[in-house]
C-alpha cells in the first residue's frame, strides 16, 4: 500500500517557475514506478512524466520536454516535479501516481494516486 500526497501547487505567471513535491508513503516506494499527470477542466487526465524505480530513467509528454524534469529521492520517498517557461496551458491539477510497471504513461495502469494540487498559470 501506497499513499502519495502532493504539494507545491499555487499561481504563478507565465515564463514562470514551480516546484512540486510528492511524498509518498510505505516501505516500498522505492519499487514503484512514479508518474506525474495532469488534468484540466472539462479535459482527460494527461500524462506528463514518469521516472522509473531502479535506473531512474525518465519521460515525458511532448508538450513540457525540456521545460519540466522529473526527479525522486528513494531515501525520502518523495518524486518531485520541477516546471519552468511555465505557459497558461500547463494550468490543472496535478497529480502523481505510483504503478508497478517499469513505465508507464496511461492513467489506468496506475495502482495509487495523490489528491491533486492545483497549479495555475495567469497569462
Amino acid at each position: 500500500q501506497v499513499q502519495l500526497v502532493e504539494s507545491g501547487g499555487g499561481l504563478v505567471q507565465a515564463g514562470g517557475s514551480l516546484r512540486l513535491s510528492c511524498a509518498a508513503s510505505g516501505r516500498t516506494f522505492s519499487t514503484y514506478a512514479m508518474g506525474w499527470f495532469r488534468q484540466a477542466p472539462g479535459k482527460e487526465r494527461e500524462f506528463v512524466a514518469d521516472i522509473t524505480w531502479s535506473v531512474g530513467t525518465t519521460y515525458y509528454a511532448d508538450s513540457v520536454k525540456d521545460r519540466f524534469t522529473i526527479s525522486r529521492d528513494n531515501a525520502k520517498n518523495t518524486v518531485y516535479l520541477q516546471m519552468i517557461n511555465l505557459k497558461p496551458e500547463d494550468t490543472g491539477v496535478y497529480y502523481c501516481a505510483a504503478t508497478t510497471r517499469a513505465r508507464e504513461w496511461r492513467p489506468r495502469y496506475y495502482n495509487y494516486w495523490g489528491q491533486g494540487t492545483q497549479v495555475t498559470v495567469s497569462s
